[in-house]
């Protein structure tokens, strides 16, 4: 089963950075939402998964020797609220976008960016 994990962890990993890389704007979004999806399998992944044990300690025990740790499904669970408001911000600016403009291109939303002499606007590092 670990095993299994650890493979859909990387595909999903090399799919998002494959769609971050893209100049769509609308697979950027959806492929930040897969690296955190793919950041919350990790973390989950620490828990030990693979227990059947509950995670409760038996009188005069002091530690848990083969249980699940509650710790990461409770951050994993906090992340995923996080990330799906994250999502749902990112794809009202999108949506603003399209109302706005046309074009979905990355590189084109950057040519419209203001001039380096603009006072108001800091400067964009030109590599």
């Amino acid at each position: 089963m670990m095993l299994m994990l650890i493979l859909s962890l990387s595909v999903l990993v090399a799919a998002s950075v494959l769609l971050i890389l893209s100049r769509d704007t609308l697979r950027l979004v959806v492929g930040l939402a897969m690296l955190g999806g793919a950041a919350n399998l990790m973390v989950f992944l620490a828990g030990r998964p693979g227990s059947v044990l509950p995670p409760i300690i038996a009188a005069g025990a002091e530690t848990l020797p083969a249980a699940a740790n509650p710790l990461p499904q409770a951050l994993v669970l906090t992340a995923i609220v996080i990330g799906f408001a994250l999502l749902c911000f990112a794809l009202v600016l999108i949506a603003n976008l399209a109302r706005q403009d046309a074009r979905q291109d990355s590189d084109a939303l950057r040519a419209n960016e203001p001039v380096a002499t603009d006072p108001i606007k800091p400067p964009v590092m030109e590599p």
